[in-house]
């Protein structure tokens, strides 16, 4: 499926060449930088629209209370996302995106629909008791999933090729989520507090504290897991391609949205359902609802790493890696490993530089799944020399600590001795030297070849031995020291 050249080189383009020797002119408005300033325009002028709502309700001393109480779920959830994309982790400029919107302009949404919404339906009905009960349980399920799914539509759309599966939806969604549901409690447990301070509740019976504990302990993951719904039909859209496939491509994102909002007005809905409604609905439904989601995020997760250990010794059998490193790309704990190792040796920026690989590594297991499945887009081979190239500026760094890595976490296998004797040490290769690692030949020389290219890889027509176990059986070993 890989097809481009022995070493990877920059896209030539398929347009002709412009006159002169230069791109046409871009617009003002068509440039990154400016629809990058007018979005951050957008998400600050929004954030300080809602920040003066929330302190004209609560109050200044509300605000900051409910400010300093709100924040203290926010690591966790962001920290449980991130995790959960580590296998092939987004830019942190979309997760820092998705927060905002979801912190400042979801939340301005939210409350401006909301309010005009109750306040009309209580002047049509005369009927205010209504309108509040009709607000939570249909306006605001609809008007609060819209506006958080509107970030992950904009990331599906203008960051195509960091949206590739259910993972990236469940992230993005889920950190939208969170950033919502934090401007939301701010709101929430200041406005508690200000009651307070009119009724002189104190300590755990105010009102604060019951606010706090349903809000921030009981169900901090109430809106990410709403959203979440939507966030997989994204997902299981981005995995779908071609004609036949086309309707449910645009029919999937709709039908998360609609789980989404019905599952949120069923949870609003639920302290209407009596005196323990609130609690029945929370351990019936929201709790077995969070762990089905979160057992099918974490499977989709092992899915991934089960496709790096698959799709990549194609790259191997060529030279791209050593034979060692499919594995080691396919284990967590081996990855974290090499990461410490090549730290340890070489510093922070070599650790940096074996987690890059690692990034572009499983991209290129994942592009190369999507080709295997049909699924691929017309950028695939451009795609992919892209990530071939990028991983071989790194390869001197990351292959080494990816392949001792391998060796450390690789399942011990019993060796039994041959019946004849065996001389000089035992289980070293008596053809190649202590320690020897052949690294593939540089461009221009018998560089790697590509499956299904047709070109040999290292050690096949150029006389040089292939790739071979370079380490020791045993003992200390370094191979940033050993190697040639």
């Amino acid at each position: 499926m890989a097809t481009c050249p022995p070493y990877p080189t920059q896209p030539s383009g398929s347009g002709p060449a412009p006159v002169g020797g230069r791109p046409p002119h871009a617009h003002w408005w068509q440039r990154r930088r400016v629809r990058y300033g007018a979005l951050a325009a957008l998400l600050a002028l929004s954030g300080l629209v809602i920040l003066a709502l929330v302190r004209r309700q609560t109050g200044t001393e509300g605000f900051l209370v409910g400010l300093g109480l709100a924040v203290l779920p926010v690591p966790l959830l962001v920290a449980a996302f991130r995790w959960l994309d580590r296998v092939d982790p987004g830019p942190w400029r979309n997760m820092v995106f998705a927060f905002a919107w979801g912190a400042c302009a979801a939340a301005l949404i939210a409350i401006v629909a909301n309010s005009f919404a109750t306040k009309w339906i209580a002047t049509a009905t005369a009927d205010p008791a209504s309108a509040d009960t009709l607000g939570a349980t249909v306006i605001a399920p609809i008007v609060e999933e819209s506006a958080k799914a509107a970030a992950v539509l904009l990331v599906f759309l203008f960051r195509r090729r960091d949206f590739t599966g259910i993972v990236d939806g469940v992230v993005i969604a889920g950190v939208t989520a969170t950033g919502f549901a934090f401007t939301e409690n701010i709101l929430y447990l200041g406005t508690a507090f200000g009651a307070d301070q009119m009724a002189g509740g104190r300590g755990i019976a105010s009102v604060t504290a019951a606010t706090f504990f349903v809000r921030v302990v009981m169900s901090p993951f109430a809106h990410p897991l709403f959203t979440v719904l939507t966030g997989i039909g994204f997902g299981i859209a981005a995995t779908l391609t071609g004609e036949r496939r086309r309707l449910r491509r645009l029919l999937l994102p709709p039908a998360g949205l609609l789980l989404a909002m019905g599952m949120h007005a069923f949870w609003n809905g639920s302290s209407t359902f009596g005196e323990f409604g609130f609690f029945a609905v929370y351990g019936a439904f929201m709790v077995p609802a969070f762990g089905l989601l979160t057992w099918l995020v974490v499977w989709t997760r092992q899915r991934e790493l089960r496709a790096v250990r698959e799709e990549l010794p194609a790259y191997a059998a060529a030279g791209w890696l050593t034979p060692a490193e499919p594995f080691a790309l396919g284990s967590m704990r081996a990855r974290r490993l090499a990461r410490d190792y090549a730290g340890h040796h070489l510093g922070k920026p070599a650790a940096r530089t074996v987690a890059q690989y690692e990034t572009y590594a499983t991209s290129l297991a994942f592009l190369r799944r999507r080709g295997r499945l049909g699924r691929a887009g017309a950028d695939f081979a451009v795609r992919e020399r892209e990530l071939l190239h990028e991983m071989w500026r790194r390869r001197e760094v990351a292959q080494p600590a990816l392949d001792y890595a391998a060796r450390m976490t690789a399942p011990p296998v019993r060796v039994v001795a041959p019946p004849w004797p065996v001389y000089g040490v035992y289980g070293q290769s008596q053809r190649y030297a202590h320690g020897a690692y052949t690294q593939p030949n540089g461009p221009g020389l018998h560089g790697p070849g590509l499956p299904g290219a047709g070109s040999p890889g290292p050690g096949h027509g150029t006389g040089a031995p292939g790739p071979v176990a370079p380490y020791p059986a045993y003992g200390p070993y370094n191979p940033y020291r050993t190697q040639p």
